[in-house]
């Protein structure tokens, strides 16, 4: 007999992308950022470290949430802090959807939001989007009526693509919260801050995001939501009492003041995510224009998972992604690749080419 509940007992769990310990890898699987955070954040860390580690930190977050309302033009208790995008996400299902509620959200898209769903015991149901990674408004809107919990990344993964606010304003549920998941939302072409928020539907929206990928701070573990500070409020009492630690703060808020540095990181990917576009197009491969940090990119005769494994043995990783359902019934398999460095673009694109012929 198990001693589990039967709702963690039934899933199997989200995997995390592969991270080789080991040096002499190109990585480009996990989307992080091939460049260094601000130099004031180990400045801020180091200081820290010289500080009252033995008294618990702020709990809440009081020097970074004023950086990040200066930056979202809010005030302070329109943010909320936490231990990454995920465990926001993770306080969004426990304080929004009792089990058995209906939690929707795109697919393909993130694995994730099915498995908090699961842990939650709530009900889940996929929206499928189009071959185009567009919406079918009509078909999905009754999945959207009945939704309490609606999570859309936006940019979307693995695609990369991005849904206009007017596709969103429509994809919030009349009796529920609406979830726009800006992990990558940095790096769109006219990136935003929060505006849709102030809309007629802005009550009902919580906006989250990272600081894992446009400030390069994976290994910190840190992220934020901005909401109305009646969303806020009431995802505070969810939240673990202390969930940031002293450390992470120091980074957080160190790395969002220095708007420069994060900007001019932004600059360099996304010059080299259109020079990788322009390159795997140019040998055979269908490719989504992105407005991540990452490409989706398909081969119309090659299979996928070959040219992972083939990359894999040759020290590149790269995502190879299955996921088996669609609009036609048939399984979509595909390669999401990080844009790193130009010099870790050269490599992967040569050894690329070299498998390829």
């Amino acid at each position: 007999m198990s001693l589990f509940r039967p709702d963690v007992d039934r899933i199997q769990g989200y995997v995390p992308g592969e991270q080789p310990q080991e040096t002499g890898w190109i990585k480009l699987n996990t989307n992080e950022n091939p460049y260094p955070p601000s130099p004031r954040v180990a400045a801020a860390v180091s200081a820290a470290c010289a500080g009252r580690l033995n008294v618990y930190p702020d709990p809440l977050a009081s020097r970074f949430r004023k950086a990040a309302a200066e930056l979202f033009n809010v005030d302070a208790d329109w943010i909320l802090p936490a231990n990454g995008s995920d465990e926001n996400l993770t306080i969004l299902n426990r304080a929004f959807v009792d089990p058995g509620e209906l939690v929707t959200f795109p697919y393909p898209s993130y694995i994730l939001y099915e498995t908090l769903a699961d842990i939650q015991g709530a009900a889940h149901e996929r929206l499928l989007l189009e071959p185009d990674w567009s919406w079918n408004l009509d078909r999905v809107q009754p999945q959207i009526e009945r939704s309490k919990l609606v999570l859309v990344p936006n940019p979307n993964s693995p695609s990369g693509n991005c849904w206009s606010n007017a596709t969103i304003h429509e994809l919030v549920p009349p009796n529920g919260v609406f979830v726009l998941d800006e992990a990558y939302g940095d790096f769109r072409d006219e990136p935003h801050r929060g505006e849709i928020l102030h809309s007629e539907t802005g009550r009902r929206i919580v906006m989250t995001r990272t600081l894992s990928k446009s400030y390069s701070l994976a290994g910190i573990r840190f992220g934020f939501a901005v909401a109305h500070p009646d969303l806020i409020a009431g995802m505070r009492k969810v939240k673990d009492s202390y969930n940031c630690d002293t450390l992470s703060l120091a980074a957080a808020a160190a790395a969002i003041e220095d708007q420069d540095w994060m900007l001019e990181n932004r600059r360099k990917i996304l010059a080299t995510r259109s020079r990788l576009t322009t390159a795997l197009r140019e040998i055979g491969f269908d490719v989504v224009d992105s407005q991540a940090n990452f490409v989706w990119a398909t081969h119309p005769e090659i299979s996928h998972q070959k040219i992972y494994e083939a990359l894999k043995a040759r020290k590149v990783l790269i995502r190879f992604m299955k996921f088996p359902e669609s609009l036609d019934g048939s399984e979509l398999t595909g390669l999401r690749i990080t844009v790193g460095t130009d010099d870790e673009t050269d490599g992967f694109l040569s050894i690329l080419g070299d498998i390829l012929r």
